[in-house]
């Protein structure tokens, strides 16, 4: 069970239920594709939590620590609006988790975000901005920012980037989780960069639980690519949580390796994942094939069905 179901009043006990089931997915390993004898790689499937994605963890932990700061308030016409920007995945958590909790959610989200996860967020109530899609999820931003400056009594910004209950909510939950489900025997943890909170929690706590880790970074290797929810932090702007010093290396993945890599775990392993998967997973082959002997475990943030619109399988 997350932490963070204590501090969900047990008054409601379907709202507390649907707090609870997040978190606890299950780790798979990938054998098909382990390069040689020695290495193990295994992959925490996050499309098991009730939003469909990794984001749900750090979503819960911001609106929960919203809540007992007072800058939520639940139950009235007036309280504030959430507000952030949402490359679709968070904006997903948030927008179930409001629905769940009695908040109204506004959300900033590039105008290319698929199709699929724009009929989520709607699904649940929430407000949508669509904002430039050439201008990333960087211009989310800069639109949310905007908004709450003109207008700073209507809305809570919770700002993903910058708020350290992101990172916490995987240094709480997913490095237990992983450190438990490989028996203390992990040795290497691989990660993309988004907000960066999933590796720069898990990494911290990984570190304390297993000293000697390798924590390895993954993020596209072009500002322009086609892996929704990862960064390309040399030219976007960087998330305030990020922490250089947890990385012992950043690789670069091609979009076009992870797109394949996605699609041959569908077909060759069952797991139907999204593109950000695929890198993470061209990211653990290429620690693997420097790697005698090791236990490589990853996060897959969600899964293929948010993606069928651009015409892939993947």
């Amino acid at each position: 069970m997350t932490p963070f179901v204590d501090q969900v009043p047990l008054r409601d006990a379907a709202r507390a239920s649907l707090m609870a089931a997040i978190g606890q997915t299950p780790l798979v390993r990938l054998t098909t594709f382990e390069p040689h004898a020695g290495v193990e790689i295994y992959a925490k499937l996050e499309s098991r939590n009730p939003g469909g994605s990794v984001k749900d963890r750090p979503a819960l932990a911001m609106i929960l620590d919203a809540e007992r700061r007072g800058r939520l308030r639940r139950g009235s016409g007036g309280a504030p609006v959430l507000l952030d920007a949402t490359s679709g995945n968070t904006g997903i958590a948030y927008a179930m988790i409001a629905a769940a909790r009695g908040h109204r959610a506004c959300l900033c989200v590039p105008a290319n975000v698929t199709p699929e996860r724009l009929s989520i967020l709607r699904a649940f109530g929430a407000e949508v901005v669509l904002t430039d899609p050439m201008e990333t999820t960087d211009g989310a931003i800069i639109e949310a920012r905007g908004r709450h400056a003109r207008y700073p009594g209507r809305y809570c910004y919770l700002d993903q980037y910058s708020n350290d209950a992101n990172w916490r909510s995987h240094y709480e939950t997913t490095a237990v989780e992983l450190f438990r489900q490989t028996d203390g025997g992990i040795t290497h943890f691989v990660a993309g960069l988004g907000t960066t909170g999933t590796f720069v929690g898990t990494s911290r706590r990984l570190r304390e639980l297993t000293p000697g880790i390798v924590c390895v970074a993954v993020q596209p290797d072009s500002p322009l690519h086609d892996l929704e929810g990862l960064k390309h932090l040399p030219t976007a702007i960087v998330p305030p949580i990020w922490d250089p010093t947890v990385a012992d290396d950043t690789l670069a993945i091609a979009t076009e390796e992870a797109l394949a890599l996605a699609e041959r775990l569908a077909r060759d392993a069952g797991l139907f994942v999204g593109p950000s998967s695929g890198a993470a997973l061209a990211g653990c082959l290429e620690i693997a094939r420097r790697t005698a002997r090791g236990v490589i475990a990853t996060i897959f943030p969600d899964g293929g069905d948010r993606y069928l619109s651009k015409g892939r399988s993947r």
